[in-house]
C-alpha cells in the first residue's frame, strides 16, 4: 500500500507539472536502506523548470495528499538553481547523490560535482553550530534529563548526516545502517560508541567530531 501511495504521487506530480518537471526525486533513510515506501516519513526532492505562482497552484492538490500522509512537503529548486548550489549545499548533495531514487523525470546529476573543500568548510559550519547549540541547552536545562534527552534525539539524524559526511571525506564508506555508520565514525575520530545517545557521551563525540574536521583543515590530504 505505501509504495503503491508513493508512486501515486510521482505519476500525480507527473500529471500536474508535465514538462514543467525535470525530477523527482527521494532521498534520506527510505531510500538508503532499501525499504523505499514502507518508510512512514519519505522525503522528496523537486526539481523544476521555474518557481512562479502558477508552479505553486499546480502543486496544491497532489502535495496537500502527499503531506496529510504524514510527509514533509517537497523541497524545490529550479534546475538552475540545482546546478548553481553544490557549493552551497556539498554535504547535502553528497548524502542525496549516496542515497536516492528517481521517482520521476530523468536523474539530475549529470555534470553536478561536489568539492571536498566545500564539504570540509560546512562540515566545520555546522558541527560548530550544533556543538555551540548543545552547550546553550546544556547549561539551561542540566537539571531536566528529560530534556536533554529530547534535545539529543531531535539532533541526531542531522549528526548521522555529518559523520556520514566525515567517513566519505575521509575515503572510508559510509553505510546506511546507524549502528554500523557510527561504530565506523567513532573509530576514526576517536570518540566511545557505547551509550552514545546519554547527553555527556553524546556531547564528546560532538566536540571530537568537530576537533577531527579542524585537524583536517590544518592538515588537507
Amino acid at each position: 500500500m505505501a509504495r503503491m501511495f508513493l508512486d501515486n504521487f510521482a505519476q500525480e506530480m507527473t500529471n500536474a507539472l508535465g514538462p514543467r518537471l525535470v525530477s523527482l526525486l527521494l532521498y534520506g533513510s527510505a531510500a538508503r536502506d532499501g525499504s523505499g515506501a514502507d518508510a512512514s516519513n519519505m522525503n522528496t526532492l523537486l526539481i523544476v523548470d521555474r518557481a512562479d505562482r502558477d508552479l505553486f497552484a499546480t502543486l496544491v492538490a497532489p502535495v496537500r495528499q502527499w503531506v496529510s500522509a504524514g510527509h514533509p512537503p517537497p523541497i524545490i529548486l529550479t534546475e538552475r538553481e540545482w546546478r548553481d548550489s553544490a557549493d552551497a549545499f556539498p554535504i547535502e548533495y553528497d548524502d542525496i547523490r549516496e542515497g536516492h531514487r528517481v521517482l520521476a523525470g530523468r536523474d539530475p546529476w549529470h555534470g553536478i560535482r561536489v568539492d571536498r573543500n566545500d564539504v570540509r568548510r560546512q562540515l566545520e559550519h555546522e558541527l560548530m553550530g550544533k556543538l555551540v547549540y548543545l552547550r546553550q541547552v546544556y547549561a539551561a536545562q542540566w537539571s531536566k534529563p528529560k530534556r536533554l534527552a529530547e534535545v539529543v534525539r531531535a539532533t541526531w539524524a542531522g549528526f548521522l548526516t555529518m559523520l556520514r559526511a566525515v567517513l566519505r571525506l575521509a575515503g572510508r564508506p559510509a553505510t546506511a545502517a546507524p549502528e554500523v555508520l557510527v561504530r565506523d565514525a567513532g573509530a576514526l575520530i576517536g570518540f566511545p560508541t557505547d551509550g552514545l545517545t546519554e547527553p555527556l557521551a553524546y556531547l564528546d563525540a560532538m566536540t571530537r567530531t568537530a576537533e577531527y574536521v579542524n585537524r583536517l583543515e590544518r592538515n588537507p590530504s
